[in-house]
């Protein structure tokens, strides 16, 4: 039940700005951000897991489906530039889930494009 605690803002422009999108009822794992009209826009972002800070994996992609150049974001933090990370306006897909992934396990979801299991997926 860890992935009740989750919360993740994504907002479209630098420093917490622009449009912005917020998913607080737990872990998710998005196949196509163009499902918000998000795709490739994504230059910032909140991310909680308020009851264990450390336990929360954010896994950005590059491409629809988990594919692509990817970036990890482990424990609870605030990431104001993308840039800083060489991945601003990139953001195809991504997998939240409030706990840390290895990335081991990072590497197969990216390999078979199956997420984890006990997550909301939500499809274009």
């Amino acid at each position: 039940m860890a992935n009740r605690n989750v919360r993740l803002t994504l907002w479209s422009g630098i420093n917490f700005t622009g449009r912005r999108i917020h998913f607080r009822r737990g872990g998710v794992a998005v196949r196509d951000l163009g499902a918000f009209r998000f795709n490739n826009v994504l230059s910032s972002f909140q991310l909680r897991n308020v009851v264990q800070r450390s336990q929360v994996t954010l896994v950005l992609f590059s491409g629809i489906n988990f594919q692509g150049s990817f970036r990890v974001f482990r424990g609870s933090q605030n990431v104001a530039n993308l840039r800083n990370f060489n991945f601003n306006n990139v953001t195809s897909s991504f997998i939240l889930v409030g706990r840390n992934l290895t990335n081991a396990q990072i590497s197969r979801i990216q390999r078979t494009g199956i997420p984890p299991l006990d997550i909301l997926i939500i499809r274009q």
